[in-house]
């Protein structure tokens, strides 16, 4: 709602209007009340024009409070016509879910970076309408190709492309794969702050019901033990668990050396070069610990204490040392074994390998200790119990 004014050549005349969009699009505006002129309201809402204008307006927010609260109790009424039969070979049912991960994908601008992406290669197909159809369906119901392009059939926006225009551009999103990472990267920061001074890196691999290998489908060793081909992908999320860059290598690669090449990307192309590197063992090799020793980037990994050297092997199992991480004091041996509380404790050596000045963080907890020493009894008497039946079992 808002005050119109109309002026005359003798009058002032004062409305409460309505801007709406008609039946055939156009914007228009509609009177709701005429208020009256100047002269006429001037007698109860004067004794000055800026005296009627305060009054008219507060009559305008009046009727708009009052539209509002009628258009929450407003209700639509939908015929239905039992004798009338549906228009054949017309689809009436229509899937919208997919619109509330489209905010995202444009704010992202993965629009723009496919119209990037166009000046470099030539192609026909819509591969903004691929890519986004293709991301909707794996967020709302992981399928194949093929399945994801009849489901994208069901959309209110149908697609304009063929299903031979996904499987081509394959190719081309495979190779502008960093591309497309880096500026999704930078573009994620719309959202807020990434918390990207820790990332997080692990590998993984997927394994292919075929035979013979082929491309990046090797033979190697499988997560889920099975005897076939695999490819091995690498990862980076940030501290909040939300991926930041990808990699994917060989099945007969070790996964050891996949660090470099992506870290690499992320310090060249996504212009990051600031963070905290963590790991589990697998990946925390003297190399890759070398690689985050330089620069302002640092590393944490798990250190296995079965791969230390005798002396510090002994100073991290010893339990003198330890401070309670609740108020950093420093508490016996003692203290530690008579507890059976939530309480953790830690100590610190400093510790040197590879050439690198490390520091060797040992954590202790009484409450995971006594799991575990419940789990070694239990196995303890099952052992004896199969001992004294005579049943032992094979491995």
């Amino acid at each position: 709602m808002k005050l119109t004014i109309s002026k005359s050549k003798n009058s002032e005349s004062f409305y409460i209007s309505k801007s709406f969009i008609d039946n055939s699009g156009k914007s228009t505006t509609a009177t709701v009340r005429k208020l009256g002129t100047l002269s006429e309201l001037i007698k109860d809402h004067g004794p000055t024009r800026d005296d009627v204008i305060a009054w008219c307006r507060s009559e305008v927010a009046a009727e708009t409070k009052k539209y509002k609260q009628a258009r929450k109790t407003k209700s639509v009424q939908v015929v239905f016509h039992a004798d009338k039969e549906l228009d054949y070979a017309q689809r009436k049912l229509f899937e919208g879910g997919y619109l509330f991960p489209q905010a995202v994908y444009y704010k992202l601008q993965l629009d723009k970076i496919c119209k990037t992406i166009k000046q470099r290669h030539q192609y026909e197909y819509d591969l903004n309408a691929i890519l986004s159809d293709l991301v909707y369906n794996r967020i709302l119901d992981p399928r194949s190709k093929l399945s994801a392009y009849k489901a994208a059939q069901s959309y209110l926006e149908a697609p304009t492309y063929e299903l031979h225009d996904i499987y081509r551009a394959l190719s081309v999103l495979a190779e502008e794969s960093d591309f497309i990472q880096s500026e999704v990267f930078k573009n994620s920061n719309y959202f807020g702050k990434r918390n990207d001074r820790i990332l997080y890196y692990d590998c993984s691999n997927f394994n292919f019901e075929i035979e013979q290998e082929d491309g990046n489908k090797k033979y190697g060793k499988s997560k889920e033990h099975r005897p076939n081909p695999i490819v091995q992908m690498g990862l980076f999320i940030d501290g909040d668990g939300i991926p930041l860059a990808f990699s994917i290598f060989g099945g007969n690669q070790n996964e050891q050396k996949s660090l470099k090449p992506l870290e690499s990307k992320i310090l060249q192309q996504f212009g990051h070069d600031k963070f905290i590197y963590c790991s589990d063992a697998g990946l925390g090799s003297t190399d890759n610990r070398k690689f985050n020793h330089l620069g302002e980037r640092a590393f944490i990994v798990t250190q296995s204490i079965k791969k230390l050297d005798a002396e510090n092997k002994k100073l991290a199992l010893s339990k003198d040392g330890f401070k309670r991480l609740a108020d950093n004091k420093k508490v016996s041996a003692a203290e530690i074994e008579s507890t059976d509380s939530d309480e953790l404790y830690y100590k610190e050596i400093p510790y040197i390998s590879g050439n690198i000045d490390q520091l060797l963080i040992i954590t202790y907890s009484p409450k995971y200790a006594a799991y575990q020493k419940a789990i070694r009894e239990a196995q303890v008497q099952r052992a004896e119990a199969m001992i004294n039946k005579g049943k032992l079992k094979k491995n």
